[in-house]
């Protein structure tokens, strides 16, 4: 039998924490990236006037163009190194960001977000990547990424009222700086802090498998935004099958290549392809729907982006801490049935949002949101390191990249999909009362409602219709969630409890365990 022992390899120091601190700061502007955006839609909606179709792909276009290059930009930093990499997205990210703040169309926001995503897509994986370099210990490698992970978590409860002071003092506008000076203080701090890796045998880049990967997703993607919205129309139709065919191209390729940009032999794992598969819808969910909840508060409740904010923060602090008490409870319970189990708590708390009304649906709100944000926290807290402790170590870059294109493509997807849905819903139901000299923004969001300034029947109207258009994403949301408490009892549960993995280290059973 092999026997398994503890890794003596150096300990990390003061500088490596240090370092993590700065790791962490693309995490946490993410997070905020992702919410201030959501309060300042009904602002950005009033000043730009963007079309229903261009509001979400002004929301979802970065997680696109974030999901489609990761792979390529983990594997680039191997080639011209990690900590190179990273001070060039920052330095683009920061300067997009100020592009973002000051656009004066919906077309040029887009443009921006567009850079933006591609910046970002520089960022993620090298900060796990140099997490992985900085932390050889694996117990300490273990603690920073839950650390690194629940930045995320801290962004996501400060984002809302850090947005809501913004709004309510600045334009919409001013949420996009906040991107400026934390990659500025990333800049300056990271060649003291943090080490250079370059991967000296790595083979060439291939750019025809980055061509095929955006190829595959973004037809992919717009072909299920408008197949949503508009039904069987030949043009996404099409766009969808191009994308499909671009993908079996690709993964034909990598299968035949000695240096993929991919290696699909990742997925053989059944533990590592659960906790992916969970990991994607489960932040599909949660994005579609605060999509929803954060115009809730603010179109229906009347709400400013301030005090919308303090509505969402009760949500936001439970999902910080049910992020922190998740790795507690996995040294003694199965991660399979700590996940499965918070699933079904997030899939109740859809439900009750799927019974929000427009009158008095406030307090329901907020309870089911609690709920959804709570649940929802271990799949996302303990994702990343099952995916990357399922992985053989000299595949954890890979394995890194696949977990943060997992978490960008089920956000931008789910914001597409389910926004789609709810704006189906919300056309339908209007469309039934509607009078002939309506103004247009009424037909097409309630947002364009709002802004045109209708009163009256005709703001009841939409207003129910808005809500209906949340109570069918909710319940959508929470069938989806069901299923993923399924998945991940089923591909999780022999990934063993962390206590158990530590006992089985001392006497020298191997065991299926994240790293």
């Amino acid at each position: 039998m092999e026997t398994t022992t503890y890794d003596t390899r150096p300990r990390a120091g003061l500088k490596e924490w240090i370092g993590l601190a700065v790791l962490a700061l693309p995490t946490l502007l993410l997070a905020l990236d992702i919410t201030v955006l959501h309060l300042a839609v009904p602002e950005l909606s009033a000043d730009l006037r963007p079309s229903s179709t261009q509001t979400l792909w002004i929301i979802d276009i970065y997680g696109f163009m974030i999901a489609g290059f990761l792979v390529t930009m983990g594997t680039l930093g191997d080639r011209i190194g990690r900590r190179r990499l990273l001070m060039t997205g920052a330095a683009a990210f920061g300067a997009a960001s100020a592009a973002a703040a000051y656009a004066t169309s919906a077309e040029m926001l887009i443009a921006a977000r567009t850079l933006l995503g591609i910046a970002g897509a520089t960022l993620m994986p090298s900060t796990l990547s140099l997490i992985s370099n900085m932390f050889r210990d694996a117990r300490q490698r273990g603690l920073a990424i839950g650390l690194w992970a629940t930045m995320f978590s801290v962004g996501i409860a400060l984002g809302p009222v850090v947005g809501g002071l913004m709004l309510e003092h600045f334009w919409w506008g001013s949420v996009f700086l906040l991107g400026t000076p934390i990659m500025v203080v990333l800049l300056v701090t990271a060649p003291v802090l943090l080490p250079e890796f370059r991967d000296t045998r790595a083979g060439r880049l291939d750019l025809v498998s980055v061509l095929l990967s955006l190829a595959t997703m973004l037809p992919i993607t717009y072909g299920l935004k408008e197949l949503v919205k508009h039904g069987a129309e030949p043009v996404p139709a099409v766009a969808a099958v191009i994308g499909l065919v671009a993908g079996v191209l690709f993964v034909r390729r990598q299968g035949h290549l000695d240096d993929p940009l991919l290696d699909l032999r990742l997925f053989a794992d059944r533990a590592f392809s659960g906790a992916l598969l969970s990991l994607l819808i489960s932040i599909g969910a949660v994005a579609g729907i605060y999509l929803f909840v954060t115009q809730y508060l603010q179109l229906v409740e009347g709400l400013s982006p301030l005090k919308a904010g303090l509505w969402l923060l009760p949500a936001a602090l439970g999902l910080v801490i049910s992020s922190l008490v998740a790795p507690i409870a996995v040294r003694r319970v199965r991660p399979a049935y700590v996940i499965s189990g918070s699933l079904v708590i997030a899939a109740f708390g859809y439900l009750l949002l799927a019974q929000v009304d427009a009158r008095s649906g406030l307090p329901l709100l907020v309870a089911g949101f609690i709920l959804v944000y709570v649940g929802g926290a271990p799949t996302m807290a303990l994702g990343t390191e099952l995916v990357v402790g399922s992985a053989p170590p000299e595949k954890a870059g890979s394995a890194s990249a696949l977990s943060e294109t997992s978490t960008e493509l089920g956000g931008a997807l789910g914001i597409a999909a389910l926004g789609s849905v709810g704006t189906a819903v919300y056309r339908d139901e209007i469309a039934a009362g509607l009078p002939a000299n309506a103004p247009e923004g009424v037909r097409d969001t309630f947002a364009g409602a709002v802004a045109a300034g209708v009163e009256g029947d005709l703001l009841d109207s939409a207003r129910e219709a808005f809500t209906a258009g949340l109570n069918a994403t909710a319940a959508v949301c929470a069938a989806l969630i069901a299923a993923v408490a399924v998945i991940a009892v089923i591909t999780l549960r022999r990934v063993a409890p962390t206590g158990e993995a530590e006992q089985a280290a001392t006497v020298g059973e191997p065991e299926h365990v994240p790293a």
